[in-house]
């Protein structure tokens, strides 16, 4: 059987693989690559827009971000970082619109105002402690605090309509937030990388075995699920970015580092207004706090969302339990996934988290009555007919070894690297997409370290993202020079 030999193997079609491959592709236009994907379709998983978020995690909004110590007091380092991040993918998209490797700013980015909102005397002054904290930082100095009715009436009509004045309100703004529809985005990345003869897609085709050569590149069996034709693949680096599917591959994998990590899936769904006359009323997203018990993901937000190209409202996301690791793949995934390295570290988190297992069990079985109820709390005159539901993607949180527990449960995601570079894994959730280039900057330096550090790469890095090497937390000055530059070049002012 013929070998197909490439410098990169990309396992998944996704924005994180597609990132990779766009940085890889702008370092070294020589460098041969290969994606393959599941599904006949790219970007149909966790990064398609209605499988997404969207929101374009920058901190601004997300009050998980910014949780309260056992003193009482908010800790805004994760915020922080987070923006500083998200300040990077915006930097790199900047760069290729300029370039024209990516399209008008429109079809995959749109200024959408973000928002936290509360309710209640605790929750207002947590919100207020927040604004003063964020603020005197430069990277939220253009956030607005407001518990003023008339104020936030202009922010978020839908909102305070017919609310009860008597109730306690607040709410934070950043008037050029984001929304993002990634599956766009990605799918015109991909459209770029194909004019390069030195990128290859192919879909329909799964990955059935890999293993490691005495010369450090990796073998790895391919299947196209249309013609059933296996394919030999040597690659000198291995990527999986495959969503829930990642753990999978990286278990099969054999690498050390892989040992004690297990997967936590967890689904969503939306609920989707049906009725133009009141998605029409709202530009903004608007989140609240996560209720006791709840997930990170399961922050409750009214969001405004443009997919692929059409407004749309969404209110969300309903948690619930599942055993699948994809939207589109096995009941039987997270029983397949326990193996004797990781047990300790499923029983571990699994112990320690009967209570958020019996709020995913409760989230699943809600009536449609009963989630309209929690919409209510945001959306006052909301109407049950006015919405229906729809499925989200599937979102598997990492499960690692922890010496106090056996095992913990972490919402983030984390790359996970063979010691010599040859093979990397993505796992996790949230943030995700919105820092999925500050992301894959830190795989390059851990698999193409020798190569990042040469004059050639650092100056190409430095023309797509001028902010590489430097942090955006620290310098001011730098700060002021890319925000003005990417809030022109993405029409966010």
């Amino acid at each position: 059987m013929t070998v197909k030999k490439v410098d990169v193997l990309l396992v998944g079609s996704g924005v994180m693989s597609t990132t990779l491959a766009t940085l890889l592709n702008e370092l070294d236009h020589s460098m041969s690559m290969m994606m393959v994907e599941r599904l006949p379709s790219i970007a149909s998983e966790s990064t398609d827009a209605w499988n997404n978020a969207g929101t374009g995690h920058a901190g601004y909004c997300e009050l998980n971000y910014t949780p309260i110590d056992q003193a009482g007091n908010v800790n805004i380092s994760r915020a922080l970082a987070i923006n500083a991040s998200f300040e990077v993918s915006l930097q790199l998209w900047s760069s290729l619109v300029e370039k024209k490797s990516l399209p008008a700013p429109t079809k995959f980015i749109n200024q959408t105002p973000h928002l936290s909102f509360v309710w209640g005397e605790d929750n207002v002054e947590f919100l207020r402690q927040r604004y003063h904290l964020l603020k005197a930082h430069p990277l939220f100095k253009d956030m607005e605090f407001s518990d003023d009715i008339t104020q936030l009436s202009q922010w978020m009509p839908l909102i305070m309509a017919q609310r009860d004045t008597n109730e306690k309100v607040a709410a934070t703004r950043v008037s050029y937030g984001t929304d993002i529809d990634f599956g766009s985005l990605t799918r015109e990345l991909i459209k770029h990388l194909t004019h390069s003869e030195n990128f290859t897609l192919n879909v329909s085709t799964e990955v059935t075995s890999l293993k490691q050569l005495d010369n450090g590149h990796w073998r790895v069996n391919i299947k196209d699920l249309n013609t059933k034709k296996h394919t030999k693949v040597e690659a000198k680096f291995v990527f999986l970015g495959a969503g829930g599917g990642a753990l999978k591959l990286l278990q099969k994998s054999g690498i050390p580092e892989s040992q004690g990590y297990g997967g936590f899936p967890v689904s969503g769904q939306w609920l989707v207004c049906n009725n133009p006359e009141v998605v029409k009323q709202h530009n903004s997203k608007v989140y609240g706090k996560a209720a006791i018990g709840a997930p990170p993901m399961s922050v409750p937000h009214l969001d405004t969302r443009i997919i692929n190209g059409k407004p749309a409202l969404l209110f969300g996301p309903y948690a619930g339990f599942t055993t699948k690791f994809l939207k589109k793949g096995s009941y039987l995934d997270l029983f397949k996934s326990v193996k004797p390295s990781n047990l300790k570290s499923l029983l571990g988190a699994g112990r320690h988290n009967m209570d958020l297992t019996r709020y995913l069990i409760g989230e699943a079985l809600q009536k449609h009555a009963t989630r309209v109820t929690t919409l209510r709390e945001f959306y006052p005159q909301a109407t049950d007919a006015d919405w229906h539901l729809e499925s989200a993607g599937k979102r598997v949180q990492i499960i690692k070894q922890c010496d106090e527990k056996g095992g913990k449960l972490e919402f983030g995601t984390e790359i996970v690297a063979a010691k010599d570079g040859s093979i990397a894994a993505l796992l996790g959730a949230s943030p995700g997409a919105s820092v999925s280039v500050q992301a894959m900057i830190n795989v390059i330096e851990r698999c193409f370290s020798n190569q990042i550090k040469t004059e050639q790469w650092h100056r190409r890095i430095k023309s797509l993202i001028p902010s590489y090497g430097e942090s955006l937390v620290d310098d001011s000055q730098l700060l002021e020079q890319v925000r003005s530059r990417t809030l022109q070049v993405l029409n966010l002012r």
